[in-house]
C-alpha cells in the first residue's frame, strides 16, 4: 500500500479588511481620526468607539499586542484625564481632598477617552495592519513628498538596527559592573550611552550610503508597486464615506 502525502498548503485567507486598497485604508483612518476629533457627543462617540471596535475586529489584529499599545496610549493620557474635573471650571460634583471635581470636567475628560481610543484603533486597524513597505508605497502614490516617504522607509528598515546597537552597548556596560543609580557617575554614562549612539549611527549611515552609491543609488527610491480601486473598494469607501457624513449631519445639523 502506497500512501501519498499532500504537499499543497492553502494560504491563511487574508481578512477582507485587509484586502482594501492600502490608499483607500490610509485615507479612511485620516478620515475617521478627523471626524472623531470632531465630534462632541458622547453616544455619537461611543458609537466611533464601537465602530473601531469592529475594524479591528474585522483585520482580525493579534489581541495580545494589540491591547498594549492601546493602553500604552491610556498611560500617556491617564493624568491628564484625571485632572481635568479639578482643573475645569463648572458645577461640583463631589470633592476631593478639599478640590472640587466638575461635572463639565468630568464630561471633557470622558469625551477625550473615548475619542483618543477610537482613533487608536480604527488606525490601527486601517494602517497599523499593512506592511511597513506597502504604506510607504502608498503614501506615495497619494502624493506625500518623496523626502518623507523616503525617511519613513529608512527609519522602518534600520530602527532595529540601532536597538540591536543600543543593546550591545547596554551589555557592554553591565559587562563592566555598570549599575544605573541616582548619581553623577550613572548620567555620565548614560551621557557617553547617548553620543557613542549618534556616533555609531552617523558611521553606520556612511556605510549604507556608500553601499547604495555603488548600486547605483541616484537620490530616489524606485516605487514599483501598483495600486487599483475594485468593487469592494468602491463599495466600502462609500459606505465609510456615508457613516462618517452622517454623523457629522448628527453632531452640527440634527
Amino acid at each position: 500500500m502506497t500512501y501519498v502525502l499532500s504537499t499543497s498548503i492553502e494560504p491563511p485567507a487574508v481578512p477582507a479588511l485587509r484586502r482594501l486598497d492600502p490608499r483607500l485604508r490610509i485615507m479612511s483612518a485620516v478620515a475617521f481620526a478627523i471626524t472623531a476629533v470632531a465630534l462632541q457627543s458622547l453616544p455619537l462617540l461611543t458609537v466611533m468607539l464601537l465602530v473601531a471596535v469592529m475594524l479591528m475586529i474585522a483585520a482580525k489584529l493579534p489581541v495580545g499586542q494589540t491591547l498594549k499599545r492601546v493602553i500604552a496610549m491610556d498611560s500617556f493620557i491617564i493624568v491628564m484625564i484625571a485632572f481635568l474635573p479639578f482643573t475645569m471650571e463648572g458645577t461640583p460634583i463631589f470633592t476631593l481632598f478639599g478640590f472640587p471635581a466638575s461635572y463639565e470636567g468630568l464630561i471633557r475628560a470622558i469625551e477625550i477617552a473615548l475619542t483618543a481610543n477610537a482613533v487608536v484603533m480604527a488606525m490601527l486597524a486601517l494602517a497599523g495592519s499593512m506592511e511597513e513597505v506597502t504604506f510607504g508605497q502608498a503614501l506615495h502614490r497619494l502624493k506625500v513628498p518623496a523626502k518623507l516617504v523616503h525617511l519613513l522607509l529608512f527609519t522602518i528598515r534600520y530602527i532595529e538596527v540601532l536597538r540591536q546597537e543600543y543593546r550591545r552597548l547596554r551589555q557592554a556596560m553591565k559587562c563592566r559592573g555598570f549599575r544605573p543609580g541616582t548619581n553623577g557617575h550613572t548620567y555620565r554614562s548614560f551621557g557617553y550611552l547617548v553620543g557613542m549612539m549618534l556616533i555609531r549611527a552617523m558611521e553606520r549611515s556612511e556605510r549604507i550610503m556608500d553601499a547604495m552609491k555603488c548600486r547605483g543609488f541616484a537620490g530616489t527610491l524606485p516605487m514599483t508597486q501598483r495600486f487599483e480601486l475594485r468593487g469592494f473598494d468602491v463599495v466600502f469607501a462609500l459606505g465609510f464615506s456615508l457613516f462618517m457624513t452622517a454623523m457629522l449631519m448628527k453632531e452640527y445639523l440634527l
